[in-house]
């Protein structure tokens, strides 16, 4: 009888503790929520390419200033459409200035950091198999050519503008073989072999998914310039300091280094 009543003492102290520490568990992952639900957030909308670099920042802002960091990410053009649509979030951060500029004529951006540049290049597979050199070889007829398309990224309405610059826009138009949203699905059309030439963003190359991929063939300046990365305060913004704060780390020297290491130095 003794042993059966020690027993029966360690099955209620052992019950007891299990739900001791189950009560503080649930305490603690109340209290742990309710930290997260005071914590101020920030919602950025960022062009498809970029989002590496913003990611990294963001992690540094998070850590920093005990905040949330939401980033919609998608082609310039259907970020704008959203932000018009739906007037929440704190910055924009299109893949080229004139949807920038864009939104300030609408009322949407009221502040403006240039925190990088981008440039297009032609992005062709490793070693160059078929030696395209530059944008007049878009129309030899054996070559698959994927475009993005102008009305949704930032990539197609410059893609656009060099092809049309070089008087081939209507040629290579005719021949795609796929157009697609955002500079994204340009290097997945490459990547997976469903395209052997593409006019992207050079920071695609440096992306892990892409470096072993394919390779960039540079343009000349005078095709190709560098465009302004600007980084748009929202004019809606329900944190704009902590916006500002975002913003200006982007434009310190260690968000240089940042951006350079993806392939978006000034």
């Amino acid at each position: 009888m003794p042993a059966a009543n020690g027993m029966n003492l360690f099955s209620t102290n052992t019950f007891n503790l299990l739900l001791l520490s189950l009560i503080l568990l649930i305490t603690g992952c109340d209290e742990s929520a309710s930290v997260r639900e005071n914590q101020p957030e920030l919602l950025i909308y960022c062009g498809i390419t970029m989002i590496q670099p913003i990611r990294e920042i963001a992690d540094i802002i998070e850590n920093n200033h005990h905040c949330r960091i939401k980033i919609s990410k998608g082609g310039s053009g259907n970020l704008l459409r959203s932000i018009e649509l739906n007037r929440v979030g704190d910055l924009y951060f299109p893949g080229a200035d004139s949807y920038i500029r864009a939104a300030e004529k609408k009322g949407f951006v009221s502040e403006s950091r240039v925190v990088g540049a981008n440039r297009a290049t032609i992005v062709v597979a490793k070693g160059n198999p078929l030696k395209i050199t530059g944008v007049e070889d878009l129309i030899r007829p054996e070559l698959r050519v994927v475009l993005g398309s102008p009305d949704s990224g930032s990539i197609g309405r410059e893609t656009k503008r060099i092809l049309e610059q070089s008087g081939l826009y209507e040629k290579v138009w005719d021949k795609v073989v796929d157009i697609t949203t955002d500079s994204k699905d340009l290097a997945k059309a490459l990547r997976e072999g469903k395209a052997d030439v593409a006019i992207n963003w050079h920071a695609t190359v440096f992306m892990p998914e892409n470096a072993q991929a394919m390779e960039a063939i540079q343009l000349p300046e005078d095709k190709a310039r560098p465009a302004p990365l600007v980084l748009g305060l929202l004019s809606f913004s329900e944190t704009p300091e902590l916006a500002r704060n975002f913003m200006n780390y982007a434009a310190s020297a260690k968000g240089q280094e940042i951006f350079t290491k993806y392939g978006f130095a000034k």
